[in-house]
């Protein structure tokens, strides 16, 4: 909290360490939203510089975390938008970027999960929100965001179901 009561006090200082303390977060979000690297940095980046350049609308900094996450969304929403106008496929490939992301599997677990629970699933698990809390950032009702959240498990289940009926586990 003090560090957001100092970023909004334009020290730059507390406004990096938020921005640091959020990155992960950040990239997991955009990375379930848009599904590759390139994008999802593009999104982080134009959600700093947004963050930066209207930290003075934020009325309550114990909500940063959520504001930003908002923010974050609609970057994305904003990139998947421009493909669709630009007649780019849907999907677009996947650049291969060392970095310290691709060593988790949890974005490879939930890769096939239809985008709609994916993006509940990452906010839920990675970004460890509560199902209110989803509901108020998507502006959705909470019975639809535990509906998702059913179902985006109910797929994670059915694949690691068949991963491990390939692998001969029982």
């Amino acid at each position: 909290m003090q560090l957001v009561r100092g970023a909004t006090a334009l020290d730059t200082d507390a406004f990096l360490e938020l921005i640091d303390n959020n990155t992960d977060r950040m990239y997991k979000t955009a990375w379930a939203i848009l599904g590759n690297e390139a994008d999802a940095a593009d999104a982080i980046q134009e959600t700093i510089l947004d963050c930066y350049e209207k930290l003075n609308t934020l009325r309550h900094p114990e909500y940063f975390t959520t504001w930003l996450t908002r923010i974050l969304i609609n970057n994305c929403l904003s990139i998947r938008r421009q493909y669709r106008t630009d007649s780019l496929p849907e999907q677009m490939p996947e650049i291969p970027v060392e970095d310290q992301y691709e060593e988790g599997g949890f974005e490879e677990l939930i890769s096939d999960v239809d985008e709609k629970y994916r993006l509940i699933l990452t906010l839920y698990y990675a970004d460890e929100l509560s199902v209110a809390e989803i509901a108020d950032l998507l502006e959705m009702k909470e019975n639809t965001v535990k509906t998702r959240l059913a179902r985006g498990r109910e797929q994670v289940r059915r694949y690691l179901d068949e991963q491990n009926k390939l692998s001969g586990v029982r």
